[in-house]
């Protein structure tokens, strides 16, 4: 989540070395699967971002605040396109982090959207 936050204020970053950097800062984190997330997440951008705004229309991509922005881009990736952890995991995990660094509303309304791709997705 905190590459995607950079990319989104400096474009200019190279979101692997970003990766690598805040891995040595935080310590203890899953490197392989935080590499494959970013890159996954990535590669899939417009089309995660096209589910997002789907199941938020009234809320344009470019009104959404920036962590419920990189919030919603991994718990839709990883809805949409993982297959190593259950619908709930994903979205109780992006709740949180959504609650945790985002505005008071965060939460709900990145359950709202993630609960929706989910049952989009059958």
């Amino acid at each position: 989540m905190q590459v995607l936050f950079e990319r989104e204020k400096h474009t200019s970053v190279d979101p692997s070395k970003t990766l690598m950097t805040n891995a040595r800062e935080l310590g203890d984190i899953d490197e392989t699967f935080a590499k494959a997330l970013l890159e996954g997440v990535l590669q899939k951008e417009a089309e995660v971002f096209d589910a997002v705004q789907e199941h938020a229309p009234q809320w344009p991509i470019e009104r959404m605040d920036p962590i419920s922005r990189a919030v919603l881009l991994i718990g839709a990736y990883e809805l949409l396109y993982g297959n190593d952890a259950p619908q709930a995991v994903v979205m109780n995990e992006a709740i949180e982090m959504a609650k945790e660094y985002g505005t008071e509303e965060s939460g709900k309304f990145v359950n709202g959207v993630l609960n929706a791709i989910a049952h989009r997705k059958g």
